[in-house]
């Protein structure tokens, strides 16, 4: 994986293959920044990282300028891959390790964006209650999305708070957004 942008364009990292991960394409993350670049001021959001893996996500926020990112994963082996290489980067990433929907229950925080790369697997209702909690307990700003990358395989278009979802090869990224 590599940073496609920012501070730290083109740096390559790689992350043990002992992890349990699918780190989101290139070709998917550019195209996801490239949408959330014509939302966003970089520097001045705050950003949750679900199922955050190897930080690819995280890593990419943080070399674009955002300095308050929280990366949830539940592998011990990830939050330590996470800390460690944001510490060589000196990147601002807060790691939890915990299961994210335990996190999503008890966090107090709010944040612009929360992104969410849960397993390809998962079932529908599992997907679906990352969104609820999010929604439920009021975790996104006034103008703060949730996005979940899924399989291309999944449709999120009737979870409540849907707003439109777009694909990248076999994954898609679905974006949620609160109604008034």
């Amino acid at each position: 994986m590599r940073i496609i942008s920012g501070s730290h364009k083109g740096k390559r990292l790689q992350a043990p293959k002992k992890l349990p991960v699918r780190p989101t394409t290139d070709m998917a993350k550019e195209s996801l920044f490239n949408i959330l670049n014509n939302q966003y001021s970089f520097t001045e959001i705050n950003v949750i990282d679900l199922f955050a893996g190897t930080g690819n996500i995280s890593f990419e926020f943080a070399s674009r300028g955002t300095e308050h990112i929280t990366a949830v994963d539940a592998h011990y082996g990830c939050v330590g891959f996470i800390k460690n290489t944001a510490q060589s980067l000196d990147f601002s990433i807060d790691t939890i390790k915990s299961d994210v929907y335990s996190y999503l229950e008890k966090v107090k925080k709010t944040a612009d964006i929360i992104f969410a790369d849960p397993p390809y697997d998962f079932t529908q209702e599992q997907f679906e209650t990352i969104a609820s909690l999010v929604f439920t307990h009021e975790l996104l700003e006034d103008d703060g999305v949730l996005i979940i990358e899924h399989s291309k395989h999944t449709s999120l278009e009737t979870t409540p708070h849907f707003s439109y979802a777009r694909g990248y090869g076999g994954s898609v990224f679905s974006f949620f957004e609160k109604t008034s």
